[in-house]
């Protein structure tokens, strides 16, 4: 019964964590059929929306940071069943995405704006382009590892997960971190750049590109030299060939 409950845990901590995530993407784009996305509201007193918005960052912060890391989930499994450890993650995550947008905060002014409507349409389709990127990345791999299903399916037939293994294809061919260069191009490419979503873009910027360094270490640590030799082969972020 308890590899069972494990299961429909792993279930609904997926449908949480990939809701949160299709959530805070359109929010971002600032689709007009939601009841609230990220120019929708009037901005307030300027010092409680940075406040709120810089408890929400932290927040993101924090958790993705402590809870990617490899001593975290050492420690982290010895006090949750380790089938679960995935699904956690996905499913706090996702819960931190619906947060932003649930209370993510305006702030005037405007960084951009483009009003040639051929301007506009070329930046919706980069901005859905980039949000498919990360999509289309995670079936590249083992989107169903990466979102904690395989852990809980593994679980509940009572069979051992595979090994980590190393996997060099499509999007990965040339550049380390598809997941996050998507993202990158999904929170940059907006027809109007408020000073609300510039705010957001350069936040979620840095942490990303500070968070790959630590991220890369426990790559090495887990693949070995066959992630070293990938390392020096294909560039990080950006999808250009190393010289």
């Amino acid at each position: 019964m308890s590899r069972l409950l494990i299961f429909i845990y792993g279930l609904f901590s997926y449908a949480v964590g990939l809701g949160g995530l299709v959530w805070f993407a359109l929010f971002v784009g600032g689709w007009e059929f939601l009841p609230r996305h990220i120019d929708s509201e009037s901005p307030g007193l300027l010092g409680s929306a940075l406040l709120i918005n810089f408890s929400l960052i932290t927040l993101f912060v924090l958790q993705h940071s402590i809870m990617a890391r490899l001593t975290f989930k050492s420690r982290w499994t010895k006090i949750i069943p380790r089938a679960t450890e995935r699904s956690t993650y996905l499913l706090i995550s996702g819960i931190i995405m619906a947060l932003f947008c649930l209370y993510w905060q305006p702030v005037n002014g405007v960084f951009w704006q483009v009003d040639n409507q051929v301007g506009q349409v070329v930046l919706i389709a980069i901005y859905i382009i980039g949000w498919s990127i990360p999509v289309l990345a995670s079936f590249m791999i083992n989107h169903f590892e990466l979102f904690g299903l395989q852990q809980v399916y593994f679980n509940l037939i009572n069979k051992p997960e595979p090994s980590p293994h190393f996997t060099e294809r499509w999007f990965y061919k040339i550049v380390r971190h598809p997941i996050q260069l998507g993202t990158l191009i999904g929170i940059w490419s907006t027809p109007t750049m408020s000073m609300t979503h510039l705010m957001l873009s350069v936040s979620l910027t840095v942490y990303v590109l500070v968070s790959l360094r630590y991220e890369e270490r426990d790559l090495v640590t887990t693949l070995g030299k066959n992630y070293e030799d990938y390392q020096r082969r294909v560039r990080m972020i950006i999808p250009l060939p190393k010289s």
